[in-house]
């Protein structure tokens, strides 16, 4: 390899979520657009990128590892870039904590990284460049034509807004990302198309907020409408799958959309973080825990098979034996369908930081685990009631003689698997007739498959 050929070689480590995914994909596409390439190993590039998570102490952390790995394993012709949130929210503490840093982006300016990377190669002096500015532009304005959705295997997460304007006491998102900004419609709906001529089988809608799509464009219900014109465009994706609903702004007319359009699977994901009013208030998230049995009453009458996800936070500051009480209550009544559950993660930027009540580590772990003691029973109890049921199941890998996919009931990397004798044809969406629950996976058997699948039948039992 040549040393021009090499100096054109970059190397990508995407952290945290699948919103973060999505940004790496998109400097992954500016960076190709421009003349390099991506490599796996950061020993053949010149350029090494980590796009950090920043959201929690322990994301800091792992951020933190991996870009000192890659600083101490750093050749004189390599450049180290912080990019993301972790580099947005500490800006120049980031090369102060990571010696070798070369320079550090943040992600209200990742469509600028090409012109960063351009500058950091010009510069005469050893100390880090930030490019840091304060004004979003992440999207909406100035995306420089790249695909904003990340791509993996037959599945595709499309990001239709940044930021969140939601004031929630514990979460740093607004002071990383600024306030919500919606992407256009046009836009979105020719990645749909693109997506679609790609092949993808499923379209995983996502934002920090996808309820609140549309609001500073002034579009009441705009993720319905988004919804309603995405199966116009794209009509041959089989799967559309909304991700952080936004509870309160689940609304009738978003509800009928999904009861009424087969594209839309019957899965809804709405973080509610807790279930008493009061822990509620101090979080400065929606307390009405009245609407909440009241809408999710009214999704499962609307879509009988609906299945719905939610996370909690326990431990969060103030929260008394009465009010963790409340919340396993609340989880026993609804009985949702999947539920991730986290400790609360001390975040000193935050309003949550100011409550002088902090729970101890011990009560947070012994309550996160007595929750997700209480879930597992419910999930299993869910799990068993697809017993007799034929589900279509994406088809996503296959080993040691069993085929693994998800139902509609499940979200990638999040949820569980639907476990499947024999090799079944990769990428595909095929029927099967559910025959065994666990916990959080099923097992079945194909239905109805062509003659030319064939399928070696084999005990999952012995697994």
């Amino acid at each position: 390899m040549s040393k021009q050929q090499r100096k054109k070689q970059f190397y990508l480590l995407s952290l945290g979520c699948s919103k973060n995914t999505v940004d790496s994909e998109s400097m992954a596409g500016l960076l190709g657009n421009a003349g390099f390439n991506g490599v796996s190993d950061p020993d053949d590039a010149t350029v090494l990128i980590v796009n950090t998570c920043g959201f929690i102490e322990s994301a800091r952390q792992e951020s933190i590892a991996a870009l000192s790995e890659l600083a101490r394993a750093k050749g004189p012709n390599q450049m180290l870039i912080a990019a993301g949130c972790m580099a947005q929210r500490y800006g120049d503490e980031v090369a102060q904590w990571v010696p070798g840093i070369d320079g550090v982006i943040g992600t209200r300016r990742w469509m600028d990284i090409v012109p960063f990377v351009r500058r950091l190669r010009r510069r005469k002096h050893p100390q880090p460049i930030y490019h840091l500015p304060q004004e979003a532009l992440t999207v909406g304005k100035d995306e420089r034509g790249t695909l904003r959705a990340s791509v993996q295997g037959s599945s595709a997460y499309l990001k239709i807004s940044d930021g969140c304007r939601r004031p929630c006491a514990f979460c740093a998102i607004p002071q990383i990302k600024g306030t919500l900004v919606s992407r256009p419609f046009n836009t979105i709906l020719a990645e749909a198309v693109n997506l679609q001529e790609a092949g993808v089988k499923e379209l995983i809608i996502i934002a920090q907020d996808s309820t609140d799509y549309g609001h500073d464009l002034g579009i009441k219900n705009g993720l319905s409408k988004l919804l309603r014109q995405i199966v116009q465009v794209a009509p041959d994706i089989p799967w559309i799958r909304i991700m952080y609903a936004y509870p309160g702004y689940v609304t009738d007319e978003l509800i009928e959309t999904m009861a009424t359009i087969p594209q839309i699977v019957n899965y809804l994901d709405i973080p509610l973080q807790h279930a008493h009013h009061e822990t509620l208030k101090r979080m400065r998230r929606p307390a009405n825990v009245e609407w909440v049995h009241r809408t999710v009453a009214k999704i499962r009458e609307s879509i009988p098979d609906i299945a719905i996800r939610t996370t909690f936070i326990v431990g969060y500051p103030g929260e008394t034996e009465e009010e963790f009480e409340s919340l396993k209550q609340f989880v026993t009544n609804l009985k949702f369908d999947r539920v991730g559950a986290f400790p609360y993660s001390f975040e000193a930027s935050t309003p949550s930081a100011e409550v002088s009540w902090q729970v101890s580590e011990e009560i947070k772990t012994a309550r996160l685990e007595e929750l997700m003691a209480l879930q597992q029973s419910i999930s299993l109890s869910r799990n068993q009631a697809q017993v007799g049921r034929t589900l279509p199941v994406l088809i996503e890998g296959f080993g040691d003689g069993v085929t693994v996919g998800r139902s509609y009931r499940d979200a990638p990397e999040i949820d569980g698997l639907v476990l499947v004798p024999g090799e079944l044809p990769l990428g595909e969406i095929v029927p099967v007739e559910i025959s065994g629950a666990m916990t959080y996976d099923l097992t079945g058997t194909p239905a109805g498959l062509n003659s030319s699948v064939e399928a070696t039948i084999i005990n999952l039992d012995s697994l």
